[in-house]
């Protein structure tokens, strides 16, 4: 399950959703990750620019990892801006086993990190400023992509 939302997300509404979707599934574990904007450099919050049509193909084939696993993962994130202290990113994994979802979760956080297509933004002074410098490029997105 993948959710895109405008603005900051509901943590526990969207925590407590996914749980009762899942609570009588039989799975052993249920972690979550929930990613929350800091303060730094001075920022106000940060803004999230998405493509979709890649952000679903690209979720599309971690549903498919943790199915082969018998997990299911799910994610929610941020449209637009976000304040300080509020999130723009949650995950979930659900696994009969412990094992499988702890090394899940991390996997699929780290590979948000490196190929979402997502695009980040300081909000400095009311503007929305480009993170050039904590952004990643997407592998294959062209000259100026990641090679």
């Amino acid at each position: 399950m993948l959710q895109l939302y405008n603005n900051s997300l509901d943590v526990p509404k969207i925590l407590q959703e996914w749980y009762e979707e899942e609570a009588k599934s039989n799975y052993g574990a249920y972690i979550p990750f929930v990613g929350t904007v800091r303060s730094e450099d001075g920022i106000e919050g940060l803004s999230f620019d998405i493509y979709e049509p890649i952000l679903e193909a690209w979720f599309k084939n971690w549903q498919k990892k943790a199915e082969e696993k018998g997990a299911v993962v799910k994610m929610a994130h941020s449209r637009g801006d976000v304040m300080l202290h509020e999130s723009s990113y949650i995950a979930a994994v659900f696994s009969p086993k412990r094992r499988v979802a702890l090394e899940l979760i991390d996997e699929f956080v780290e590979d948000f990190k490196a190929s979402a297509p997502i695009w980040k933004y300081d909000l400095k002074n009311g503007q929305r400023v480009y993170a050039k410098d904590r952004s990643t490029a997407i592998k294959g997105s062209g000259i100026l992509g990641a090679k």
